[in-house]
């Protein structure tokens, strides 16, 4: 048997009363003296941090990412350097707009994070399991956000918040039609898609640039509840997305995704019919097909929720040599205010918590701050450049600046051709619905859209049925049908 552990304190101090409180005789007061509860309350008192002010309710597990197919021609990432490859990876499912206690099945984007701990350093894909996004520019974001949490006044969810920002942000209808259809409420984490969303690019061995979308094809099949099903799973298990992914691993049903990408030549991005930086827009598969990539796995529950998924950080910044940005606004605003989010939640030294630490060297001179516990780099030098280290920067890492001038005199104005269409897209994907689908959206829509109240509902109902007919008629006219009301339908689409 193995030899018994003694009962300590934080600072290793064997002691016997964990249960009783010292007191002044069998009924008198507790002593002040008594160190042992003091202890143990004040760290219950602070076992919570922050929530995430977005993405609050998650889950998460190890796995590997396998590289089956070579892409190399388009990137010099050691992560794909060889066919055959396996890369240790962390993978964070989310929903958006819900506090820690909300429910897995609530009709909203799910976060696919991903972290890949390559021998370059942590690389993070901090996607959704949607390709597109609310909105395209990050000076809006505080204000959608709030419109998804709670009013004010009322402290409720509120569906007039939601509706009455949409409808003054018709880039948001692709997003909208999405959500309102039946991919709003995946059945499961195994059984959807994910997507870098933004997007980024790469740089192969001779420095030429190529713009590339992320995409991870779940290998279980869609899978999605009904408005129905969904609002019976919030009651009956708010957890069963949590449940299902630790049940599914622990039976040995590894859930798998087959890893794939979009590459556009930096060329081609010039005069695309559409922003290819614009994050409330696609790339039609027919312009540019899937490359198959590799495979992803999931594996493994971390044993400890708290320590390596509640503290795991992802940030869009952490790419590798060969991976990089692109003028994506909204990526561009996530790059500082993800890893800020972070010195906030987790505190300065948040990468060197075990979950985001980089298992291969790191060399910096970044030193001090609030739980810096590495030994805080002894007595080395902590400026740049020193006579005494041999940390040197490697001009191999260089990277190639970026062709902006064509780009920003085309785009600059958000109104100009290629920037102000926001209907063809989300009018494509409702067109490519079944019967069943199109159904089913309409029925989502009448039913958020009936929770719009006071004295402005009739205007902030007619300015969105406006966004959907323009964007599929037969979508505006099922849903003014369903909210019982008389529809006030664009000139374009009287003739």
């Amino acid at each position: 048997m193995a030899e018994k552990k003694k009962l300590t304190t934080a600072a290793g101090i064997p002691y016997f009363e964990h249960e009783n409180s010292m007191t002044a005789g069998p009924r008198g007061p507790i002593l002040l003296q008594d160190f042992i509860l003091h202890e143990k309350m004040a760290h219950f008192n602070r076992e919570r941090i922050p929530e995430r002010v977005v993405h609050a309710k998650g889950t998460g597990a190890y796995g590997t990412l396998t590289i089956t197919h070579d892409i190399t021609a388009y990137t010099k990432a050691k992560i794909f350097n060889t066919v055959g490859k396996k890369i240790r990876m962390l993978a964070r499912f989310s929903t958006v707009g819900g506090e820690k206690g909300s429910a897995d099945a609530e009709r909203d984007p799910r976060g696919f994070a991903l972290k890949f701990y390559t021998e370059e350093g942590n690389w993070d894909l901090v996607g959704n399991n949607t390709p597109v996004f609310f909105i395209k520019d990050p000076k809006k974001f505080s204000d959608f956000i709030h419109t998804q949490k709670r009013d004010p006044r009322t402290n409720c969810k509120s569906a007039t918040m939601m509706w009455d920002f949409w409808s003054l942000n018709p880039e948001s209808l692709h997003q909208v039609t999405t959500l309102m259809s039946d991919r709003g409420t995946p059945y499961s984490h195994r059984h959807m898609h994910g997507f870098g969303s933004h997007t980024f690019s790469f740089l192969n061995s001779k420095n030429e640039r190529f713009y590339v979308k992320f995409h991870f094809l779940t290998m279980q099949g869609i899978k999605n509840f009904t408005d129905a099903e969904a609002g019976e799973m919030r009651g009956k298990d708010p957890d069963h997305a949590q449940r299902d992914l630790v049940e599914a691993i622990d039976r040995g049903e590894f859930p798998k995704w087959a890893f794939k990408i979009q590459v556009m030549p930096e060329a081609e991005a010039k005069d695309y019919r559409w922003n290819p930086f614009d994050l409330t827009k696609v790339w039609p598969h027919a312009d540019y097909p899937l490359i198959d990539v590799g495979v992803m796995e999931l594996n493994e529950i971390p044993a400890n929720y708290f320590a390596e998924v509640e503290q795991a950080a992802f940030a869009p910044a952490h790419v590798v040599d060969g991976i990089g940005y692109s003028p994506d606004k909204m990526l561009q605003g996530r790059l500082l205010s993800y890893p800020d989010a972070h010195r906030y939640r987790l505190g300065v030294n948040y990468e060197q918590i075990p979950v985001n630490r980089c298992p291969y060297a790191v060399n910096n001179y970044e030193r001090d701050g609030f739980m810096r516990v590495d030994g805080n780099g002894g007595s080395n030098p902590n400026y740049f450049p020193n006579s005494f280290d041999n940390i040197e920067p490697d001009p191999a890492y260089k990277e190639p600046g970026m062709d902006l001038d064509s780009l920003t005199a085309d785009w600059y104005d958000r109104n100009a051709p290629g920037e102000d269409d926001h209907y063809t897209q989300p009018g494509n994907l409702f067109r490519l619905m079944t019967a069943q689908e199109k159904q089913n959206t309409i029925h989502n829509v009448v039913t958020s859209m009936s929770g719009i109240t006071g004295p402005k509902k009739d205007m902030i109902i007619q300015r969105q049925l406006c966004h959907f007919f323009r964007a599929d008629i037969q979508f505006g006219m099922g849903i003014a049908k369903g909210l019982g009301v008389e529809a006030e339908i664009p000139a374009a689409h009287t003739k």
